[in-house]
Order: structure tokens, then sequence, then C-alpha cells
């Protein structure tokens, strides 16, 4: 398949979302690719169900919610999407005025040609940690296995062992305290490495009986035929096993993440990310971007708002390369008659 568009967003996470908006206004169109079966990035695949409060504007929403937003809100463009799919090379093609052509190809067979390429890669490609010493956990996956929380309803009514000592292991702790109807968290020593104020409602929990903390113990082996109904836990000290019943095991190890071919494309890279500038984020190569927290600066901070701030000037530098010369047109969505036409809400301001 060989298509052509204004600008290529790698990443359909929040910020890749929210460039189609950026650039919609402008009357640009965006390609989005990403190698996860679904949009939303991260927030969609690894926490959907965690609250997110620092939004400006919306005072709590889950990582779900806040997806499904800008989703409604790039409805009124245009914009193509390759799912299941990595960007596997890029190639620059022509350069004409010192602005270069690029060819991106996927590992799909997808090649696009584009002036504009916005790395909106999140962490880059990832992957869940597995436990270290059990063979092939992964036959129990959806049967019992999870590496992250996709649905609260999942693990109600169901005996439920969390593994893992960080933040993500002690918020689930709490919340799903809540919902299951036994909490187990397994750790191989007793200090953990999240928020101390997360820590103190845990532990809160075990002094109530609402959950139970078992340190120092890893999981030694997985019960079940079909599906998980049990687990073997070792005690780090005494050697001992205890086989305990399960319905759901919960692996919150963190994550793997790797930067795939990005490493391959020349760009400058700081501490793993992508070094760019602070006028537009554009990288070291012409017409290559990076927004959001793939990228690296003074003074950067891994934040959704941040990246969404960034893509909107760096949109600004898009329009430049496909329109050289050319004044970037710049209006106000609450009194712009243009801009309002497009998102279709003119009739709400008559």
């Amino acid at each position: 398949m060989k298509i052509e568009t204004d600008i290529l967003v790698i990443g359909a996470g929040p910020v890749g979302l929210f460039t189609v908006f950026e650039a919609g206004l402008l009357g640009l169109k965006c390609t989005l690719i990403d190698n996860l079966d679904k949009v939303g990035g991260q927030c969609s695949e690894l926490y959907p169900e965690k609250p997110i409060y620092d939004i400006p504007g919306v005072p709590a929403q889950t990582a779900q919610e806040h997806v499904d937003a800008l989703i409604e809100q790039i409805k009124p463009f245009e914009y193509d999407l390759h799912l299941s799919q990595r960007v596997e090379s890029i190639e620059s093609v022509s350069s004409l005025n010192d602005i270069s052509t690029w060819l991106v190809r996927t590992n799909e067979g997808v090649e696009c040609t584009t002036k504009n390429i916005f790395i909106a890669a999140g962490a880059g490609s990832f992957e869940p940690r597995r436990p270290p010493n059990i063979e092939d956990p992964d036959k129990f996956l959806g049967k019992g296995v999870s590496y992250a929380v996709k649905s609260i309803d999942q693990y109600k009514d169901k005996n439920l062992f969390i593994f893992g000592g960080g933040d993500s292991a002690l918020d689930w702790t709490v919340e799903l305290a809540k919902t299951a109807k036994s909490v187990n968290l397994i750790h191989r020593r007793d200090q953990f490495r999240g928020a101390q104020h997360t820590e103190a409602q845990m532990r809160e929990l075990v002094k109530s009986g609402e959950v139970n903390l078992l340190t120092p113990y890893q999981i030694e082996e997985i019960k079940g035929d079909d599906k998980v109904n049990g687990v073997i836990l070792k005690n780090f000290d005494t050697k001992e096993s205890v086989t305990h019943e399960a319905d759901e095991l919960l692996f919150l190890f963190g994550l793997n993440k790797k930067l795939g071919p990005i490493l391959e494309w020349e760009l400058e890279l700081e501490s793993k990310k992508i070094s760019v500038n602070t006028e537009n984020f554009q990288t070291n190569r012409d017409g290559i971007f990076a927004v959001g927290d793939i990228n690296d600066y003074p003074g950067k901070l891994d934040l959704i708002l941040c990246g969404f701030h960034e893509t909107t000037l760096a949109v600004q530098k898009a329009y430049q390369r496909i329109f050289p010369g050319e004044r970037v047109p710049f209006g106000y969505t609450t009194s712009n008659t243009k801009l309002q036409r497009k998102l279709g809400v003119a009739e709400y301001f008559r």
C-alpha cells in the first residue's frame, strides 16, 4: 500500500491523537501508525482504568476516558490509522529548497511519503517483564495471568495475587481490594519502591485484614490446566514452599522499554530519548520531530499536557515545510468561524 500524507505520526497515544487535532485546524492530514492493536498507547494498553488528575480543566478521568475524549475531539478531521504494525525504516528520497521528503516503510508493507515525521512513541516499544523463574507464563495469558489491569470487573469476587513492589503493584493492591474476594500482595522483601502515601494505604489495609501481604516471597510455580487455579510461593529466607488457591495472577514487574528501529535512524539520543530543540521540537534531521515522552530537552517533564504543547508548536513548523513562505494561519476556536465550521460547532455560537 502506497500513501501520501502531510504528517506521518508514529504512535497513536494521547500526543499522537492530539497531533491530528492541531494539524486538522490548519487543514493538514495525518497518518498514524502504531504497533499496538488499538489507539491510546500505554493509557489504553497498560492502565485504562487508572485515574488521571492533571489534565487542565478535567479534574479527574480514567486513562481510557481520556483517550476516548481525544478520539471524539478529532472526529471532524480526516486521518488514516494503521494499527498492529511498526515503522521499520525511513529514507530521505528528495530535497527541494532544503526541505526533505521522506519515505517511511512499515513491517506490513505500507509505504508512506511525507515531508513531516512526528515520533510520538511514548517510551518506545515496550513489553511487560515476565516472572523470571516461570517457564512460559503466557500459556495462561487471559486464563488467569495478566500483566496489566484492563478491566476492574475481571477481578470481582476472585482470589487475586499481585506480584511487584513498585507504584503499579501498590496502586492496584489498594484499588482492587474494593473489588476482589481476596487480595494478596507478594514481594521479595518488605520494602517498596512506590509512593509512600500509597504504601501507607496498603499497610492500613493489611492491618484491617483486607489485604494479605506476603514477604519475602517469590512465585515458584503456576498451578492449573486450562486456567489458573493455584500458585506455589517460595520463601526467600526459609526456602519453604506454600501452595495457595488462586483465580487471578497479576504480574506488575514493570516494562522492558526498547527504542527498536528508532536507533537506526541517525537521530541524536540522550538517555534513550530523542534530543530536540524547544522552538519546534524538531530533531537533528530535517522534517523529523519528536513529541511527548520520547523526546528530551532541558527541563523536560514526562507529562501528557507537555506533549500537547510540544506537538502544537511542531505542527506549526510542519505547515511551513509544506507551504514554504506562507504565513501559518492562526485563530482562536472561541471566535474564529472557519475553525468552528471545521469542528462542526458553528451552530453553538449563533
